[in-house]
This record gives structure tokens, sequence and C-alpha cells, in this order.
């Protein structure tokens, strides 16, 4: 996709992000209270209990549930939401692709992950979804709730989320599946690299423009005075957060380099070029595609492709060395 274009869709797409997200209600940020949490041993805890996953009668068992490792304050947050599809009968003993979608990303959970998670089936992966926390179907019923900058609710959500992702590896593996991969995108990419710097027991991890870090120099490209001047007030708040695990740049992975793969947007306004970077040092250079795409663009996943060669890339690192030769043949077609 062309510069121009790529960089207007994301420079809008700011402003509408901005303008959703600009309402405080007078709540506490909880910063020192966040700090605190996120600097000790509960926000990622050492040990993680399989998931007690229970299928839906409908929709052949596609739908699945579980409780969440971690309950909060929102009921209708607590219960995990998720789709299992299946590479056939004996699925148990195929590697599983678990997709993590963005931000508010109706398009990717609904519309794309359903096609994707198709073309693993064809190439012999299983796939799986999650409803990732507050979103969709654990949506808040006062969704004023999460709006402001409080900054411990930040880490609980993030804490939570985790926790599950890691819950729903251990049900998998516990289930015969013999490796399981991570795919992110955006959000979805930051916490899939939190997770596999905690989780040994994953095997690969594609990151797709991950948000590295709190980025202090978003509040820049805001047109709206008022909105642009309460994000700037943030920033020494968003660089004491970056001193933390929430910075991937200062945690390091659980599986080897050679697992890792990072897809960046070349004209990205969302993430700096220079958290990108940053990450891709400090993990010890894993491999990195570089796409002419934004960020937006990118999380559409338009790239022509792009879903093709992600799974070829996973391939040689999911299957075990007697199936390799006839994937690869699958993969091709």
């Amino acid at each position: 996709m062309i510069a121009p274009l790529s960089k207007l869709i994301d420079w809008s797409a700011i402003q509408f992000l901005t303008t959703l997200g600009s309402r405080d209600h007078g709540r506490s940020p909880r910063l020192e209270e966040a700090l605190q949490f996120l600097k000790g041993p509960d926000f990622i805890p050492a040990e993680s209990q399989p998931a007690r996953v229970e299928f839906n009668p409908d929709k052949a068992g596609l739908n699945f549930r579980f409780p969440t490792p971690r309950p909060g304050d929102f009921a209708e947050n607590n219960v995990v939401h998720g789709r299992l599809y299946r590479c056939g009968e004996n699925w148990q003993e195929r590697p599983v692709i678990v997709l993590l979608h963005g931000r508010a990303d109706y398009f990717n959970h609904w519309y794309k992950f359903p096609l994707i998670a198709r073309r693993c089936n064809r190439a012999g992966f299983n796939a799986a979804t999650l409803v990732l926390p507050c979103y969709f179907q654990r949506r808040l019923r006062r969704p004023a709730a999460l709006r402001g900058s409080d900054y411990m609710q930040l880490a609980e959500t993030t804490s939570q989320a985790i926790a599950e992702i890691r819950a729903l590896t251990g049900w998998l593996l516990g289930e015969g599946c013999p490796a399981v991969a991570l795919w992110g995108i955006s959000y979805g990419a930051w916490l899939a690299g939190l997770a596999v710097c905690r989780e040994a027991r994953l095997t690969a991890a594609v990151l797709t423009i991950p948000g590295v870090r709190m980025n202090p120099e978003f509040a820049e490209l805001v047109f709206l005075r008022r909105i642009r001047e309460k994000l700037q007030g943030q920033r020494v708040a968003l660089e004491a957060l970056n001193l933390t695990a929430l910075n991937l740049a200062t945690i390091r992975p659980a599986i080897p380099r050679e697992n890792i793969l990072l897809i960046d947007a070349i004209h990205d306004l969302m993430v700096p070029k220079e958290a990108t970077k940053e990450l891709w040092e400090a993990w010890g250079r894993p491999d990195i595609w570089r796409l002419p795409h934004g960020h937006i663009s990118i999380t559409c996943m338009t790239a022509p492709g792009l879903t093709g060669r992600i799974l070829r890339w996973l391939a040689p690192r999911l299957n075990p060395p007697a199936v390799r030769t006839s994937q690869t043949t699958v993969l091709r077609h």
C-alpha cells in the first residue's frame, strides 16, 4: 500500500480512537499501585493451571468457554469465550495456532479469523481464537468502568489476559496437541509477546505489529488540542510504566529466538519504529518482516499472501520431523 494512504488511514483512526477514549470520569490513575503490582510476582505468576474448558452444544462444538484464572469485579468479564477449529477427527495429534485479536478488532475476530482458521486446518493445524478481557461477549455492562487513565486497571486486565492465554495453552497440551503457537495482531501481538516471555511450553510466536510499549509520543499525532494536552499530561506515567514488564524490550522470551517472527509495518503511525527496532535487538534479532503498510491496513490483513507466508514459516517449527515433508507439500497448494 502506498505510504500517503497508509498514513492517512492511521492518522484518521488515531483521531477517532482518542475521541472515544477521552473521558476519565474523575477516577484516580492509581499509578503507584500499578507499578508495585507490575514489578511483583502476582502480575504473571510462575504457575499456571489448565483451563476448565466446556464446549457449547451448538455449532458442532466450535464455541467453548472457561472461567478466567484471574477473576475481577465484573461478572460478565470472568468467563472466557473462544472457538476451536479442529483439524479432523484426530485433532489432538496436530499442533494448534491461537489467534489473538487487536483492540476493538471486530473485523479480524468475527470475519477474518474464521477464514484464517480454515487455512490453518487445510495446512494441517488446529486453530483457536480467544475473546480478550472486556471485548465482544465479555464487554462490560457499564462501559464507563473501563474508560480513563486507570493504570491499575490496565495492569490487572493485562495480567488476566496473559493468565487466560497460558490456561488455554495448558489445556491444549493436556489434550495431547504436540505444540501451541501464538499469532497476535496489534494488541493481541503485545499480549502474545508478554505470554511468550513467561510460558516456555509455547513453541512459536508470530507478533504482527505488536504495541511494544506505552507510547508517550502518541499525543503529538492528535489533532484536537483538548485531547492532545490531556494525553501529553500522561507522559510521566507512561514513561514509568515503560520501566516495567509492560515494555516487551525489558523482558526476554522463554522460547528460542528462531521460533519468533516479528512483522513490522513500514508506514505505521501507531507503533514507533524505534520501539520495534529496540524489541528486535533486545530479543536477539529474531526473524523480522518489514511490509509496506500502515498499522490499520496490515491489521485488516490486506497484505496479499501474508497468511500463507506465515503458515509456511510456522510449519517447520510446529510439525514433528516425521510429518514435515507431507505438510510442506500441502502448504504449497
